[in-house]
């Protein structure tokens, strides 16, 4: 899962990056409004974990622009403000949910992954397609009933396939979702086709069938006849 933090706050930014890191997610952070926008028009995120007071402006003007552009990404609000009036304006921007500080970081993941099932696993655990199983806690999958012997990044980029079923992904996309801003330092994406071509060989290995068909020219898509 791919995660910006918007806070101005630098040990807090710090403490909430490294915590998110420690989960094996991959996390870029923004210390204002003005370089928030410019991430999000930049790259493609599947949370963001948003501060409301930022030293240029309101957080709550990232959501406006950020739905109008990618309406899948979550939005976690963290603000210093616990009134009810706050928070309902907060949730009516288009926020998924709201954390007042101070709090604990074991919430904020709780929080984090309360998201990630309502966007990707429609509020459930596991995510079953075809001959698919997808357990999101325990950061396994299955097919046939087999459990495949993924990596963690291989398990993120199945889970980003099948949160995207029948969609075309391309290279660039893929490389963007597992690596953030570091893929910008890679000279070509062959790394994403030895990934897909890693858990072609692990389904079929179990007797499965490769979902992931490649699109020539575009990218791949991951797609159950």
């Amino acid at each position: 899962m791919k995660i910006l933090v918007v806070e101005d706050e630098r040990p807090l930014l710090e403490s909430v990056v490294g915590f998110i890191i420690e989960r094996g997610h991959v996390c870029e952070q923004a210390s204002s409004l003005s370089e928030a926008l410019m991430k999000i028009d930049l790259y493609q995120y599947d949370i963001i974990v948003l501060d409301v007071g930022l030293p240029d402006g309101s957080g709550l003007k990232i959501i406006p622009v950020l739905k109008s552009t990618h309406p899948e990404t979550g939005v976690l609000i963290l603000s210093a403000r616990a009134s009810m009036d706050d928070k309902i304006n907060g949730l009516e921007f288009g926020a998924d949910d709201y954390l007042t500080k101070p709090f604990h970081l074991a919430e904020l993941n709780a929080r984090i992954r309360a998201i990630e099932r309502r966007r990707n696993f429609k509020g459930r655990n596991q995510l079953e397609i075809g001959d698919f199983l997808i357990v999101q806690e325990e950061h396994k999958a299955f097919v046939n009933g087999l459990p495949l012997d993924l990596t963690r990044k291989e398990f993120d980029l199945v889970v980003f396939f099948a949160a995207n079923l029948n969609r075309v992904l391309t290279k660039e996309s893929i490389a963007e979702h597992l690596w953030g801003d570091h893929m910008d330092l890679s000279d070509n994406f062959d790394f994403v086709y030895n990934y897909i071509k890693n858990i072609r060989k692990k389904i079929q290995e179990k007797g499965g069938t490769d979902p992931i068909k490649t699109i020539y020219g575009l990218g791949y898509k991951f797609s159950i006849e």
